[in-house]
């Protein structure tokens, strides 16, 4: 009896130590070079190291979180999304403008700005699971359409609200911890179960891997591809109304360069540019990673300028490194192949 009861003990133990040690293993490169990266910050910016600096970097990077997201999914397919910055600011103006000109309800307006990602990310999925575009291209243009939408709606100038309950969206706390963060963790939740336990998480991964097994294997990728770029529009555009909300104002020239902090959080967090491989584990890494190192620059007073040219190398470094693990994970199947043969 003894002995059954050690045993289910150890049964169990094994299966909760099991996902944490494959994590660890999954993400040593990048957890190694976020400790080293923190380190040096520490080092550097004396007033780093707080507890209110480290929940400050945490509702800074929420924004990209939610674009990482999104960014993430449409790597894992394959493609790409670069209309999250532009989304971002289209979504803020119509929120606001929708509050101050027409007298919207605060819920309805945030609705609407979020139902503006909606539609935007339908769109991007339609045209590139219907008519074989690239994503590139089609999310390309789509970010020059949204941009230029946003100046047009507001005139080319900030739309300003002193609407203090709309303020507390992206200003509030729950407890000492900022809304955005609670938003941030509730949709990287989500994220991990739509992956993990669900049909179109499966058939991400699937569609990712080898598009032609998907179809032959019933997975609709055309729903698959829909769904993934509407989710990635629906999660841009409710990140611009939070921003809207924390400046109290929609800005049509905000989320400039947002989609490449995305892009680079989501390489760095392990999601291969050739489809099919990718977590919300490791993505969340990328995401601090990159908020950490803009936050430590600017603590000590680097020129903004070079905050580019970091994320610029990461992203080379990122990918190189992605080529190099896929390419040598091939080599090895190949090899063993021809062993078996």
């Amino acid at each position: 009896m003894t002995e059954n009861i050690s045993d289910t003990r150890s049964n169990l133990s094994n299966k909760t130590l099991k996902p944490i040690v494959s994590y660890f293993k999954r993400n040593l490169g990048i957890l190694i070079a976020f400790l080293l990266i923190f380190s040096i910050m520490s080092c550097m910016a004396s007033n780093f190291f707080t507890v209110d600096n480290f929940l400050n970097v945490l509702r800074t990077v929420s924004t990209n979180s939610y674009l990482a997201i999104g960014v993430m999914m449409a790597i894992m397919l394959g493609g790409i999304d670069l209309t999250g910055g532009s989304m971002i600011a289209l979504s803020g103006c119509i929120t606001v403008i929708n509050m101050t000109s027409f007298h919207t309800p605060i819920w309805l307006a945030v609705l609407l700005g979020c139902l503006t990602g909606v539609v935007a990310g339908f769109v991007n999925g339609s045209i590139v699971t219907f008519t074989g575009m690239h994503p590139f291209i089609v999310t390309l243009a789509m970010q020059s359409i949204c941009r230029g939408a946003a100046y047009l709606i507001a005139n080319g100038a900030p739309v300003i609200t002193e609407d203090d309950s709309f303020s507390q969206i992206g200003n509030g706390y729950l407890g000492p911890i900022p809304l955005p963060v609670i938003y941030m963790v509730l949709f990287l939740l989500l994220d991990y179960l739509l992956l993990n336990k669900t049909r179109i998480g499966r058939g991400v991964y699937a569609v990712g891997g080898n598009r032609i097994a998907a179809r032959y294997s019933g997975i609709n990728i055309h729903r698959v591809e829909i769904m993934v770029y509407t989710i990635s529009g629906l999660l841009a555009a409710f990140g611009g109304v939070v921003l809207a909300s924390r400046m109290s104002s929609g800005q049509p020239a905000v989320g400039v360069g947002y989609e490449t902090d995305a892009i680079a959080a989501s390489v760095l967090g392990g999601t291969s540019f050739f489809g099919g491989t990718g977590t919300v584990g490791g993505m969340i890494i990328g995401v601090l990673v990159i908020g950490i190192i803009d936050n430590g620059l600017n603590l000590c007073h680097v020129n903004s300028f070079w905050q580019y040219v970091a994320k610029g190398v990461i992203i080379l470094i990122a990918v190189y490194v992605d080529m190099y693990r896929t390419t040598r994970a091939n080599q090895k199947i190949n090899k063993n192949r021809i062993l078996s043969k």
